[in-house]
C-alpha cells in the first residue's frame, strides 16, 4: 500500500508539494512518484489510504489535535485523491480504451458473421448474387467503424484561423499513434479505391500524424510549433533564417496551406512597404501563386487546402508540365536581380527548387526519412506506384536520413512497404497492443493472399493453432482479467475453433457466483453459445453458495433450475433434520414459508416432493378443524392418503404424519377413510413397528402413548366403517 515517501515531510506550506505517494516496487529505479498536494499545516498525524473509482487512491490526511484555544481554528484534515498511472502511450486513458473494447465488438462480430456466410456459400458452390460484395468492401466497411471509434484528427491543418500570427489552426481531437497505424493499414491493405493516388494518401497521412513522430525524432512539425511560439516576438520576420528555412521545411512535406501563409507574413505585404519593394511582393506573391496553383492527381481535395485536382493520369501530366515550366521561367527570369533583399531572394529561389525536385535541397528541407520519402512523391515521383517501387524508394530515402531509434510508426511503414508480414504482425502487436493486432490481422489478410495463408496456417509450435487464433486468444485473456471487460471476451474466443470454447468455459466457471445479476450474466452467455452443461454447472455451484450462506429458498430455486435432484434430496435430507422433529407441533409455521419457496408446481426431487404434499395436508387439516367442514375434511383424507401411498415420503415421518390424521379418524359426523384405507394405514404402522427394531430408526419426538394412540384411532375407524359399509 503507498505512504509517506522517505524524506519527505507530510507537512508544509499550502502552496507547497506537501507529501508524495510511492507505489510498493522491488526496483526503485522505476518506481512512479505520485504528488500528494493537500495543503495542511503540520503537524500530521496519520494518513489513511483507500480505495477511489476507478485508478484512483482517496488519502486521508489527519493533523495532529490541536488543544489550544487560541489556535487559528484549522481544519483537523483533509481528503485528497490521487490518480494512479498513466494513460496508454500517453495518449489514450483507460476509460477511452474500454470505450474502444467495447465499439469495436459490433463490428468484430459483424465481419466474422459474414466470413462465416461467405465460407458457406462456398462450401455450397452456389453461384454469387449479383447485389454480392466483394470481400474487401466488407473489411472496408469494418475498417471505417473501427476507425470512428479511434478519433479523427483530420481537423489539424484542415482550415487557416483568422489570426495571422498562428501557423497551426486549433485542433478539436488530438491525433493517436493507433489512429495512425489503423489508417495506414487500411490504405495498404483494403481501400482498393484509393490505390491510384496512393503517394497523395501518404501525403495526407503525415500532416495528420508528423505531431506523433515529433515525440521521439525532430520533425517539421515540431520545428513549426517553436517558431510559432516565437513568432510574435519577431518585427522583421523575413530577416530570420528560420523563417525560410521553415517555409521550405514545409514545402517540402505538402504543406501548401501553410507556406502559402507564410509567406504572406512577408514584410512587403504591408502597406507602408509596397511603394519600395514592389519587385520583391510581386516575387513573393508569384512563388505564392504557383504553389497554390500545384497539380495534385486525387479525385479531391478537403475543404480549406489548396492545389488543383486530376483525376485522369493525362490530364495531370500536362498540368504538371505545364505548372514545371512556369517554375522553370520564374527562375530564370531578370526580376531576381531586382530583388534587394537577400533573405528573401535565396529563400524564394531555395522554394522553386524544391518544386523542381532538386534531391540535395529536399533532402536539407526536411527532417526523418519518411518526410524526404514524402517530398519525392510530391516533386520528383508523383506516379510511383506498386509497393516494390515504393519500398525501393523507401530504403533510398531511409539510407539519406538513417535515424537510430525510429518511431514505431515508421518501423510499421518500412514492414508494409517491404511487404513482410510477419514484422507488419510483429510491429502491431509490440508497437499497439493485443487489441490492434486482434483487430488489424482482418485488415493484412483482406489485400495479401501470403497474409491470409500466413495467419490461418495451423502450427505444431503453438499447439496446432494458427496465429489469428493466438493473437485472439491473447486479447481475449486480456479484457478476462479486467472486471469490467470481460463480458465481451466471449465474443473473440468463441471465434477461435480450437481452444476458443474450452478457454470460454473455464472463463465462465471462474466468473462468481455470489451475486445474482453477476451469474444471469454468465447464463445469458452460456445460452447464447448453447453451453447448457456449463449453465448447469453454474447454477450448481450457486445454489450450493447460497445453501451455505443460510438463503436456502435462493438455494432451492437454483438448484431446481439446474435440475440437480442429488443435491435436492441432499437438502431435503437435511431439511428433514432441521424440521422433523417438530413435523407434528405448532412449529409447522416457522418452515411451511420455506416449502413454499419450492414452488408447488415444479417436479421436486426426492423429499422435498414429500414437503409439498406433508404442507398441502397440513392445509386441508387445519381448514378442517378450524371450519369443521366434511367437504375439507374429505380433502384432507385424500391428501394423507397421497401421502403414505407416495414412495417419496420418509418411514420415519409415517407416525407423526398418522398421528396428526387421528383427528380424520374420529371425526364425529362419521368415518371418513374407508375400509380398504384404513388396512393401508394399518399395514403401514405394522411395517413401522418392524422397523423400529432395526438399530438405525429415529423416533420421533412425540407423546409416549403416541403410537398406541394412533392404532387404537385405526382399529376405532375400521370398525365404523365395516359398519357403514354394511
Amino acid at each position: 500500500m503507498p505512504g509517506l515517501a522517505p524524506g519527505d515531510s507530510a507537512g508544509g506550506g499550502p502552496d507547497s508539494v506537501n507529501g508524495t505517494l510511492v507505489p510498493y516496487s522491488s526496483d526503485s529505479h522505476v518506481s512512479a512518484i505520485y504528488p500528494l498536494r493537500h495543503g495542511l499545516n503540520p503537524p500530521i498525524s496519520r494518513v489513511s489510504v483507500s480505495w477511489g473509482r476507478g485508478n484512483s487512491l482517496r488519502v486521508s490526511v489527519f493533523r495532529q489535535p490541536d488543544s489550544d484555544p487560541k489556535s487559528d481554528g484549522e481544519v483537523g484534515g483533509k481528503v485528497v485523491e490521487v490518480t494512479l498511472g498513466k494513460s496508454r502511450d500517453g495518449e489514450i486513458s483507460d476509460a477511452q480504451w474500454r470505450k474502444i473494447a467495447y465499439g469495436s465488438v459490433s463490428p468484430f462480430a459483424l465481419l466474422q458473421s459474414r466470413k462465416n456466410s461467405t465460407a458457406s456459400l462456398s462450401r455450397m458452390q452456389l453461384s454469387p448474387s449479383p447485389y454480392h460484395l466483394e470481400w474487401w468492401e466488407y473489411v472496408m466497411e469494418y475498417s471505417k467503424d473501427i476507425g470512428s471509434l479511434l478519433g479523427d484528427p483530420k481537423t489539424a491543418l484542415a482550415t487557416l484561423i483568422e489570426d495571422p500570427n498562428e501557423v497551426f489552426p486549433k485542433k478539436v481531437e488530438e491525433p493517436s499513434s493507433l489512429k495512425a497505424a489503423w489508417e495506414l493499414m487500411e490504405m495498404f491493405y483494403v481501400d482498393k479505391l484509393s490505390q491510384a493516388w496512393l503517394p497523395e494518401r501518404l501525403v495526407d497521412w503525415l500532416a495528420d500524424y508528423n505531431s506523433l513522430i515529433s515525440i521521439d525524432l525532430p520533425t517539421v512539425h515540431s520545428k513549426l510549433v517553436e517558431f510559432q511560439n516565437q513568432i510574435v516576438t519577431l518585427q522583421v520576420i523575413e530577416d530570420d533564417p528560420r523563417y525560410w528555412d521553415l517555409i521550405s521545411s514545409a514545402l517540402a512535406v505538402g504543406w501548401l496551406e501553410i507556406v502559402v501563409k507564410l509567406l504572406r507574413l512577408h514584410g512587403s505585404y504591408r502597406l507602408d512597404q509596397l511603394g519600395r519593394r514592389e519587385t520583391e511582393n510581386g516575387l513573393v506573391e508569384a512563388v505564392a501563386v504557383l504553389i497554390s496553383k500545384m497539380p495534385r492527381m486525387r479525385p479531391a481535395i478537403d475543404a480549406g487546402k489548396i492545389g488543383e485536382c486530376f483525376k485522369a493520369k493525362p490530364d495531370f501530366v500536362k498540368a504538371w508540365e505545364r505548372w514545371r515550366a512556369q517554375i522553370t521561367k520564374l527562375d530564370s527570369s531578370a526580376f531576381w536581380i531586382q530583388c534587394d533583399h537577400r533573405q528573401t531572394r535565396e529563400g524564394l529561389k531555395n522554394m522553386l527548387q524544391i518544386m523542381l525536385g532538386n534531391v540535395d535541397v529536399l533532402c536539407s528541407s526536411t527532417c526523418h526519412w519518411m518526410e524526404l520519402y514524402i517530398s519525392h512523391f510530391l516533386y520528383i515521383r508523383p506516379f510511383t506506384a506498386g509497393l516494390e517501387s515504393m519500398y525501393s524508394l523507401a530504403q533510398k530515402c531511409f539510407r539519406l536520413k538513417h535515424t537510430s531509434n525510429p518511431h514505431k510508426l515508421m518501423r510499421l511503414m518500412i514492414g508494409i512497404l517491404g511487404e513482410n508480414n510477419e514484422v507488419v504482425l510483429a510491429e502491431c502487436s509490440r508497437g499497439f497492443g493485443t487489441w490492434m493486432v486482434a483487430h488489424a490481422i482482418e485488415l493484412l489478410t483482406a489485400g495479401s493472399n501470403e497474409a491470409d495463408i500466413l495467419v490461418h496456417e495451423e502450427r505444431e509450435d503453438l499447439g496446432g493453432i494458427s496465429l489469428e487464433e493466438l493473437h485472439r486468444l491473447v486479447y481475449a485473456q486480456l479484457l478476462s482479467s479486467h472486471l469490467l471487460t470481460w463480458q465481451i471476451a466471449p465474443i473473440y474466443l468463441t471465434s477461435c475453433m480450437r481452444q476458443g470454447m474450452g478457454l470460454l468455459e473455464i472463463l465462465l466457471l471462474k466468473q462468481p457466483v455470489q451475486e445474482n445479476q453477476m451469474l444471469l450474466k454468465n447464463l445469458e452467455i452460456c445460452r447464447l453459445y448453447e453451453l447448457d452443461g456449463i449453465s448447469s454447472h453454474l447454477m450448481e455451484i450457486s445454489g450450493m453458495y447460497h445453501w451455505k450462506h443460510g438463503r436456502k429458498g435462493c438455494a432451492v430455486f437454483w438448484l431446481q433450475q439446474a435440475h440437480d435432484e442429488v443435491r435436492l434430496s441432499g437438502i431435503a435430507s437435511q431439511l428433514f433434520d432441521s424440521v422433523g422433529k417438530s413435523i407434528s407441533g405448532e412449529s409447522f409455521k416457522q418452515w411451511e414459508g420455506l416449502i413454499e419457496l419450492l414452488g408447488s408446481e415444479g417436479q421436486l426431487a426426492g423429499g422435498l416432493d414429500f414437503l409439498h404434499k406433508y404442507r398441502d395436508f397440513k392445509k386441508c387439516l387445519q381448514h378442517a378443524e378450524s371450519r369443521k367442514d366434511a367437504d375439507a375434511a374429505r380433502q384432507a383424507v385424500e391428501s394423507l392418503m397421497s401421502l403414505m401411498r407416495n414412495a417419496s415420503t420418509p418411514q420415519r415421518f409415517w407416525l407423526p404424519i398418522l398421528y396428526d390424521a387421528v383427528k380424520l379418524l374420529s371425526w364425529d359426523e362419521g368415518p371418513l377413510i374407508n375400509v380398504g384405507q384404513t388396512n393401508l394405514l394399518l399395514n403401514k404402522l405394522q411395517e413401522l413397528s418392524v422397523a423400529r427394531l432395526r438399530p438405525d430408526f429415529v423416533e420421533a419426538e412425540l407423546p409416549t402413548q403416541a403410537l398406541n394412540h394412533v392404532r387404537y384411532s385405526l382399529a376405532t375407524n375400521l370398525g365404523r366403517a365395516i359398519l357403514g359399509e354394511l
